[in-house]
C-alpha cells in the first residue's frame, strides 16, 4: 500500500507542478524524477509497476469476499486495462512503432486525453475501488469465508 500511495503521490505531484506552479510539462517530473529524470522516461519502470500492481491485486484478491470482493474486483478488471497500456507503450518503445504513427510511444485512450491526466485518472480509478474494498473488508461481520482477523469490532 505504501508504494501504491507513493505513486499516486508522484501523479498528484506532477500534476500540481504543471496546474498550480505553471512549470512546462517536460520539467514537470513528481519528486523521484526531478533528481532521476529518467525514471518519467521509462516505459521499462512504468510497465513493471503496472504488473506488479496487476500481480498484488491478483494475489490479494482471495483475502476478499462478498462486497469487498466486488469492488476489488473492479479495481483488478480496471488494471487489467491499464497494464494492457503499458504493454502497449513498452511493445512500441522497443520496437520503434508508434500507434497511428505518433512521434512517441502512445496508449490507446491517449489517443483521446494527455498521457499525465490518463495516468493521474487511472490512479484514482485503480486506488479508488481498492479503498472501498478495504473499507467494507475491515467491516465486522463482513469475512464470511475469509480466513484473516483484520476486522474492526463496532
Amino acid at each position: 500500500m505504501i508504494i501504491v500511495v507513493a505513486h499516486w503521490a508522484e501523479h498528484l505531484v506532477q500534476a500540481v507542478q504543471v496546474y498550480a506552479w505553471g512549470w512546462p510539462l517536460a520539467e514537470a517530473r513528481g519528486v523521484l524524477g526531478m533528481p532521476f529524470p529518467w525514471l518519467v522516461t521509462s516505459e521499462w519502470m512504468h510497465y513493471g509497476y503496472a504488473l506488479l500492481m496487476l500481480i498484488g491485486l491478483v494475489l490479494l484478491r482471495k483475502g476478499f469476499t462478498g462486497s469487498s470482493r466486488t469492488w476489488w474486483n473492479i479495481s483488478l478488471g480496471i488494471q487489467v486495462w491499464h497494464h494492457m497500456e503499458h504493454l502497449l507503450l513498452l511493445l512500441q518503445k522497443l520496437s520503434g512503432l508508434y500507434l497511428m504513427g505518433r512521434p512517441v510511444p502512445t496508449s490507446v485512450l491517449q489517443l483521446i486525453w494527455p498521457r499525465m491526466e490518463l495516468h493521474l485518472f487511472y490512479n484514482a480509478i485503480v486506488f479508488a475501488p481498492m479503498v472501498v474494498a478495504m473499507l467494507l473488508h475491515r467491516r465486522a461481520g463482513s469475512h464470511a469465508g475469509a480466513t484473516c482477523t483484520c476486522a474492526v469490532a463496532h
